[in-house]
């Protein structure tokens, strides 16, 4: 158990947040959501005592052992695999050090025995005797070989040692885990291993993560940071969104009898408490929304973003042809004899290797040229093209938000462009802020409301959803859902990619797989033919 009182935090002369008092409990996984900047890293920090708060406490008994995902993926590498899987449980690594000394000495003491046997006994206790074996499933669930134990680390792959690092975190069954972005870097399998691990644990879990398909599969709360205050909701991050968004409106239609509200409001709640999800999970988070009230649901003050993309023209019979692009790059295939068609009102979730789809849409964007190939687009098509590196849109540049949305825009009167500007959150002076001391999530809005200037019908994206918030994230999705026109896109969001996709290419060395279908429906798919 955690237990947090009258917690605040300053940080640079700034307010994170005050008097937070929170208690989170074994069995449970709290989702830790907010803005970016608004301290979910840092309070992760605050429980694991990296960083002491300013005012009040955290109190974690004695008895309980805490463990942390470690971000520095270079920290371990003088290490084995083993070795480092082990650290997660720092007493039990110290035994086996402590044992593997004293059994090495030539003087070998009476009182080297006695040690010895304490140290054998706790050794047996902490499961010991499992450790390889442990350490060996953690990261075959990983994804990983068995054989990758007894290599150094520094000589793994990022994607190798992301991996190790978080089967670190998991080792030896501590009673809390707190992880940070814990599907940063992880493919398909591996968090889904991760989501059945998590739903089925014991302890008490926090994670940060942006991944709203992860924080519904296994969180049984959402803990939220927002404008200083940190708040605990029942339920997973659907729940807690769509809660927050009829509390919302229900706040508007205040005509509206409060009878009328409570009715409706339950109906929500019981529809919820019989979704289907993990074991644990489902059962815990079940048992807490049976009990919930009215008043326990969340009526956030978050401001979210809104994306919608209006058609000028409605696209013709021929929206894309692609015949036999190849690729490559530096001697290096990126992508082979890739072809397809794209039909009218299709929106095509790309899959693959990043630099491979990255340089697909630079040829089809015409940034690039193709090795051998062809493509052509349809005479009717307009396109709006969000790139992974928006750096040529704002490097060196000085001009105001304002005067840089100018350079788009047809209209050029402030008062145009200020609508555009306040759906993503613009308004007031800080359109007048200069565009290259912006964010990188700033930058990406500033990037989504130039793209709705254009009234395309057909949208290239390439990994949109990067630097974005959850709130910006839910934008785009919604966004994207609601478009009539097609789209290709390549996303690390589980979301909206399952959401947003009817038609499914995987790029891949010499060619592609294509499958007409959702995201889930091409996994499901592969799983029967057995290609994953």
């Amino acid at each position: 158990m955690i237990t947090v009182n009258n917690l605040s935090f300053n940080f640079g002369g700034q307010l994170l947040f005050k008097d937070v008092n929170l208690k989170f409990t074994p069995g449970n996984c709290y989702g830790v959501i907010g803005a970016n900047g608004a301290g979910k890293s840092t309070f992760l920090r605050i429980l694991c005592r990296e960083l002491e708060p300013t005012k009040g406490e955290v109190t974690i008994p004695d008895t309980v052992r805490m463990s942390v995902l470690k971000q520095n993926h270079f920290e371990f590498d003088e290490f084995s695999v083993l070795d480092t899987v082990i650290m997660g449980n720092e007493r039990l690594y110290k035994i086996m050090k402590e044992k593997d000394a004293l059994y090495m000495k030539e003087d070998f003491s009476e009182a080297d025995g006695i040690l010895a046997s304490e140290l054998e006994g706790e050794f047996a206790e902490l499961n010991g005797w499992e450790a390889e074996s442990d350490a060996s499933k953690l990261i075959q669930g990983l994804g990983l070989d068995e054989g990758l134990l007894y290599e150094q680390m520094a000589n793994l792959k990022e994607s190798e040692k992301v991996k190790v690092l978080l089967a670190q975190a998991l080792f030896g069954n501590p009673d809390i885990i707190l992880l940070d972005e814990p599907t940063n870097g992880l493919d398909i399998d591996a968090i889904t291993w991760l989501e059945d691990f998590l739903s089925d644990y014991f302890g008490t879990v926090l994670v940060v993560s942006h991944d709203r398909h992860f924080l519904n599969d296994v969180c049984t709360n959402i803990v939220d940071i927002d404008f200083t205050g940190i708040k605990m909701y029942v339920g997973n991050y659907e729940f807690w969104y769509e809660s927050s968004q009829l509390i919302q409106r229900m706040i508007k239609q205040q005509n509206k009898r409060n009878e009328e509200k409570i009715k409706e409001l339950q109906s929500f709640i019981s529809r919820f408490s019989a979704n289907k999800s993990k074991s644990r999970q489902a059962t815990s988070r079940r048992k807490l929304l049976d009990k919930l009230t009215v008043e326990e649901l969340p009526a956030s003050s978050r401001r979210y973003p809104f994306i919608g993309f209006d058609m000028d023209r409605e696209a013709g019979k021929d929206i894309l042809t692609v015949t036999d692009l190849s690729k490559s790059e530096n001697g290096v295939s990126l992508f082979k004899n890739v072809s397809f068609t794209a039909a009218k009102g299709e929106k095509i979730a790309l899959l693959g290797n990043e630099m491979a789809i990255t340089a697909l849409f630079k040829v089809l964007m015409e940034e690039d040229e193709a090795d051998s190939g062809s493509f052509k687009w349809g005479i009717s098509i307009s396109k709006s093209y969000f790139p992974k590196d928006n750096i040529d849109y704002f490097d060196g540049c000085t001009e105001s938000i304002l005067d840089w949305m100018r350079r788009y825009s047809k209209d050029q009167t402030e008062t145009y462009l200020r609508g555009f500007l306040g759906r993503m959150l613009f308004s007031g002076d800080s359109i007048f802020k200069p565009v290259n001391v912006l964010s990188g999530g700033e930058k990406a809005r500033c990037m989504f409301s130039r793209m709705m200037l254009f009234g395309s019908n057909f949208l290239l994206l390439d990994q949109p959803t990067n630097h974005l918030d959850l709130e910006s994230i839910t934008a785009v999705n919604n966004g994207l859902s609601d478009f009539k026109g097609n789209i290709l896109f390549y996303s690390h969001d589980y979301e909206t990619i399952n959401t947003v996709a009817n038609r499914i290419i995987e790029i891949k060395e010499d060619g592609i797989y294509d499958y007409s279908g959702t995201y889930e429906e091409y996994i499901a798919y592969k799983k029967e033919k057995g290609l994953l």
